[in-house]
């Protein structure tokens, strides 16, 4: 089955969201964490409390210099969770990775907006990739066939590494990347929202209770 994320550090939605949703976990990046003005020690447990212990995070390096990327990955992955570590795909970061890999540690290579920079993340090593799809389609390339050329590539070379595509702005490049086989995804908490709603939805379930009231008033559907 699909790994399925949320893309966020917001406790409530991830509340929200998980009661409804089979969560395997929650992805981050610098980004989101400042904008919630919360630090990785502040939000894992209090995320790992609401998800469970067998919840998995991504966690992003921000060291830039290879041998601190190195050293902050270790860290990273020394806290009492089951995290990946993110590391930005370029040169120093599959660098990074290379050395990494040697101590086993789970890696996610992010930042990745194209075929050619996924794939040798995935030589280099990396368990999953992070193709970032509306990013790409804004910047006027087609992110729905750089996640479907990926995993094609992935397919074809045997490679032990699972997309985990990023970067939405609606539901249908959602189902668009899921259609291709992907094995793990991410979506912003909006974007789950809508996934979950319809506008025909409450009409229906109206008609069905007034439908039903009309008939047997306030039993309940065993007692009728």
């Amino acid at each position: 089955m699909i790994e399925l994320y949320l893309d966020t550090v917001d406790i409530n939605q991830v509340s929200r969201l998980n009661a409804c949703l089979p969560l395997k976990g929650v992805t981050t990046n610098p980004s989101i964490l400042a904008k919630a003005g919360r630090g990785v020690n502040h939000v894992l447990p209090e995320l790992a409390n609401v998800i469970g212990s067998e919840a998995r995070f991504h966690i992003q390096v921000v060291s830039q210099i290879l041998d601190e990327i190195v050293d902050e990955a270790f860290k990273i992955n020394s806290l009492p969770y089951d995290i990946v570590v993110k590391i930005p795909a370029t040169e120093t970061g599959l660098a990074a990775i290379k050395k990494i890999k040697q101590q086993n540690i789970p890696v996610l290579a992010t930042a990745i907006y194209s075929v050619q920079q996924g794939i040798l993340a995935a030589l280099s090593g990396a368990d999953y990739l992070a193709p970032y799809v509306n990013r790409m389609d804004t910047m006027g390339n087609d992110g729905i066939k750089v996640v479907s050329d990926l995993q094609l590539l992935l397919t074809q070379q045997d490679l032990d590494c699972k997309l985990l595509p990023a970067s939405f702005k609606n539901t249908l490049q959602v189902i668009e990347v899921m259609k291709l086989g992907v094995k793990a995804i991410t979506i912003p908490v909006d974007i789950a929202i809508q996934m979950l709603e319809h506008p025909a939805v409450d009409s229906a379930v109206q008609q069905f209770s007034q439908d039903w009231i009309n008939v047997f008033g306030d039993k309940l559907s065993f007692e009728s």
